[in-house]
C-alpha cells in the first residue's frame, strides 16, 4: 500500500502565503515509481478541482484560478511535493488534496491524502 499524507494547512488572511507539502511512504513504495503529483481542492457541494500538478520531469499545470499566485515543486529524493500559495483569496478556501500517479508493477494506479483545510479569512 502506499500512504499520502498532506501538511501545512490552517488558517490565513487575505493576501497572505503558505505552503503545503505532500508526502509518500508505504510498504508498497518501493516497486512504486511515480509519475506525477498534484493538488486538488473541494468546497462543499463542489467537484474537486484541479490546482496543480507536476510530473517526474517536472513539467507543470496550473487550474486558472491559481495560475501566478501558487507554485508547486517536489523534491523526488524525499518523494514529496509542495504547494506554496501567494496572495491567497477567501475564495481558496477549501480541502486541499494530493493525488500521486504511478506505476505498481504493470498497473497504473493513483493514491489520494485524507485533505487538509485552508482557510482564508480575517
Amino acid at each position: 500500500q502506499v500512504r499520502v499524507v498532506e501538511s501545512g494547512g490552517g488558517l490565513v488572511q487575505p493576501g497572505g502565503s503558505m505552503r503545503l507539502s505532500c508526502t509518500t511512504s508505504g510498504s508498497s513504495f518501493t516497486t512504486f515509481s511515480i509519475y506525477a503529483m498534484g493538488w486538488y481542492r473541494q468546497t462543499p457541494g463542489q467537484p474537486r478541482e484541479l490546482v496543480a500538478t507536476i510530473t517526474s520531469g517536472r513539467n507543470t499545470n496550473y487550474g486558472d484560478s491559481v495560475k501566478g499566485r501558487f507554485t508547486i515543486s517536489r523534491d523526488n529524493a524525499k518523494n514529496t511535493a509542495y504547494l506554496e500559495m501567494t496572495s491567497l483569496r477567501p475564495e481558496d478556501t477549501a480541502i486541499y488534496y494530493c493525488n500521486v500517479e504511478g506505476a505498481l508493477g504493470d498497473a497504473v494506479v493513483d493514491y489520494w491524502g485524507q485533505g487538509t483545510q485552508v482557510t482564508v479569512s480575517s
